[in-house]
């Protein structure tokens, strides 16, 4: 892949080094021999039909009327909805929800976990230094922030960051639903491993989940899996295995993979 100056740029900002010999192309470092993958713990995956069998009758009623409800929205109403709901404990103690940010006719779906404190504040997903690292990832592989569609699993921040229990990632479920078939994407990029986990319904660890095309439920949407940016920034030599992932997100992207 050759590489402009700004791509170069955005490389280096994301910590990959490139080099170049004079008449070839740009080609990227080798990965250091130590640059060994960090094994990720799993989080137990929310198993299909587990939640209703801790719910009511009349909450499974609720659940079934609310999923009809928001089927039925458009992006504003979606959003206003979204900015009340108090499906969830999360409601208690947030500044504000985050809905998503981007074009909404982006062909390009990022979605990543759950806010953390700047998203409370700002209302908008990956701000910050994750957000930084993010906006280099996307710019690397020649995509602007702004022509990208940005939401995350959840739309509150759990307390202290922790990740999000079960019942919230069912509460928020189908806002995110709502938005993937209002946007229908070309491609749905997933960073991190509770949200490539809740995405396809599966515990496989995220290390096990790269370098493959999934397919998110029957809109036929693929789906690349890679690591969070607040990930990559705890531990930097991961930071080449995002990139190959980009890579490869292109390549599904253009329908070479």
């Amino acid at each position: 892949m050759a590489l402009d100056e700004r791509q170069r740029a955005y490389l280096k900002e994301m910590g990959i080094d490139v080099w170049e010999r004079r008449g070839l192309p740009t080609a990227i470092a080798p990965t250091p021999p130590a640059a060994m993958e960090i094994a990720e713990t799993p989080a137990p995956a929310l198993k299909p039909g587990s939640a209703p069998q801790l719910m009511s009758m009349a909450t499974t009623t609720n659940d079934a009327d609310h999923a009809s409800r928001v089927a039925a929205m458009d992006w504003d109403v979606l959003a206003k909805t979204v900015s009340v709901c108090t499906r969830c404990g999360l409601a208690q103690g947030r500044i504000q929800t985050v809905f998503g940010v981007g074009s909404r006719q982006a062909q390009w779906m990022i979605i990543g976990e759950a806010p953390g404190a700047e998203e409370d504040k700002q209302g908008e997903p990956f701000v910050g230094r994750a957000g930084k690292l993010l906006n280099s990832m996307l710019e690397a592989i020649g995509l602007q922030r702004e022509e990208a569609y940005i939401a995350n699993i959840i739309k509150c921040r759990p307390p202290n960051n922790r990740d999000p229990k079960p019942e919230e990632e069912h509460a928020c479920r189908d806002y995110l639903e709502r938005q993937i078939r209002l946007l229908r994407p070309k491609i749905i990029l997933a960073v991190g491993r509770i949200a490539a986990q809740n995405l396809m319904k599966v515990d496989t660890p995220i290390g096990k989940m790269r370098g493959h095309k999934y397919e998110y439920q029957d809109l036929g949407i693929p789906v690349v899996i890679t690591y969070h940016p607040a990930y990559l920034l705890r531990s930097p030599t991961e930071k080449r295995k995002a990139w190959q992932d980009l890579l490869y997100a292109k390549k599904v992207f253009a329908g070479e993979a």
